[in-house]
């Protein structure tokens, strides 16, 4: 069971700049709410009521790349309900019409939290993909443009954006939010006036709220947002783009009170407040329970990502190396191509399985691989022009699957090893989620080649983590 006081997302402090001012107003009508629902559950003489109203519950949703889950947790991390659904593909001139989509989806999960659950969940939040950008219309809440997805680059902003930001910064890629922005900054000639950014979860929640224009610091990071100084820094407010910008809140922050239309339809209660939301790997950072500077989480899924809770902030676009807040710590993360889309390229799931049962982890490989699906490799080496590097192969395929999952276990440390030289925490233990998560022998093999202790995530699910921010919200309302 979880220990959500212990969590580094859910502690009381909050971001600069007047934030607390619209916390303390939201959180004060919610509990005249409370008051008044509890006035009332006493005059009916109903003790089922004030059981009901005390045992309150926390709703999670994380709208992915492919789909979108949620979960449905207790104070003690207990999950009490949670389920999936795919995104429904709607086509508008031979196009995905993700909008309607992510609409769609938001509301039919709200339809799949069990009924006589919805009274009692006393606060909403939401992850989406990293960098997905949404232009809107800033009084309407309508898209004037297509979305841009997380994996969507734009390279004819890139040299645009090197010229104002500082050297390596996070928002030098082709496919952050910033570059999304200009480009599209740079393509319409019109609406420019009314137009304002959010990203996928900011929207999502306005669906639930109604009031336009607000952030978290998680998502704002691509954009160019210092969580360091709580503020957008002076290079990027001195664009004329910057009247785009959406006001920033820490993750988990109250917003407002869930609209009453959705209130009505869907039989929530009066006073269930929506809060801020993270980006989808934060959240599932958060779920996997790595509380402490010097834990990490290694996903072992089709690429080898890694997260570390540092003490100190790391950023290096070199290498694909960024921080997000968390509070008062930083989470520095990379990712490497490496990963399972190699062994799906060699493997059936069913070779995997077997061939691995009879691999002995406390062995050590001699073979020496670079296992990539393609030319090119980001972190822990960047370059581009990398090849993948899987010969010569053994006539065992234990030894050769041996030798490649080895070979990426020492690329993991390798990772880990960079972030430590960059400046970050010290690695001390590592929490593992995605499909590798389950090899035990692979894991076995990584605890050797780590040095580490190594184990597998209890929660994974990036649906968990957003539960734990709208816990973090109702625990600020309840101070």
């Amino acid at each position: 069971m979880l220990s959500s006081i212990n969590h580094p997302l859910l502690c009381s402090s909050f971001p600069k700049h007047g934030y607390c001012s619209s916390r303390t107003r939201i959180c004060s009508i919610v509990r005249k709410k409370r008051a008044r629902t509890m006035v009332f559950a006493s005059n009916e003489g109903n003790s089922e009521v004030g059981v009901q109203v005390s045992e309150q519950l926390y709703l999670g949703l994380d709208f992915g790349t492919s789909g979108a889950r949620f979960a449905l947790i207790d104070k003690g991390g207990t999950i009490h309900a949670q389920g999936k659904r795919d995104y429904p593909l709607y086509k508008r001139k031979e196009t995905v019409d993700w909008v309607h989509s992510w609409k769609q989806t938001l509301f039919l999960l709200l339809e799949d939290v069990p009924f006589h659950l919805r009274q009692i969940i006393a606060s909403i939040s939401i992850d989406g993909t990293s960098a997905t950008t949404m232009i809107i219309d800033s009084t309407t809440g309508e898209p004037l443009w297509r979305p841009f997805l997380y994996n969507e680059s734009c390279p004819d902003a890139l040299p645009i954006v090197k010229s104002i930001a500082p050297e390596n910064h996070t928002v030098c890629s082709g496919s952050s939010t910033l570059c999304k922005l200009v480009s599209w900054w740079n393509t319409v000639d019109s609406n420019k006036e009314s137009a304002a950014l959010l990203h996928q979860a900011d929207w999502l929640l306005w669906l639930l709220h109604g009031n336009l224009g607000v952030t978290d610091y998680n998502n704002a990071l691509k954009v160019g947002y210092d969580p360091e100084l709580d503020s957008y820094p002076p290079w990027l407010l001195s664009q004329s783009y910057s009247q785009l910008l959406p006001s920033v809140k820490a993750p988990g922050t109250p917003i407002g009170i869930l609209k009453e239309d959705i209130r009505t339809q869907y039989g929530f209660a009066k006073d269930c407040i929506v809060c801020t939301g993270t980006t989808d790997s934060i959240a599932a950072f958060l779920a996997a329970r790595a509380t402490k500077p010097g834990k990490a989480v290694t996903s072992l899924g089709s690429t080898l990502a890694i997260k570390l809770l540092s003490t100190g902030r790391v950023d290096d676009a070199r290498y694909g190396v960024y921080s997000h807040r968390l509070d008062d710590k930083w989470l520095v993360g990379g990712a490497s191509n490496t990963g399972g889309a190699v062994l799906r390229q060699i493997f059936t799931d069913e070779q995997l399985e077997n061939l691995s049962e009879q691999i002995n982890p406390m062995k050590t490989s001699p073979l020496d691989y670079y296992p990539l699906p393609t030319v090119g490799e980001r972190f822990p080496m960047a370059d581009p022009e990398m090849a993948p590097r899987l010969h010569p192969r053994p006539e065992s395929d234990v030894e050769y699957l041996h030798g490649i999952l080895e070979s990426i276990a020492r690329i993991e440390a390798k990772a880990y090893s960079l972030l430590k030289d960059l400046g970050a925490t010290q690695v001390e233990e590592v929490f593992t989620a995605g499909g590798g998560a389950k090899n035990e022998k692979w894991t076995k093999i990584r605890e050797r080649v780590l040095g580490l202790p190594v184990s597998r995530a209890l929660q994974t699910e990036a649906a968990y983590g957003a539960a734990l921010l709208a816990l973090k919200g109702a625990q600020q309302c309840a101070q």
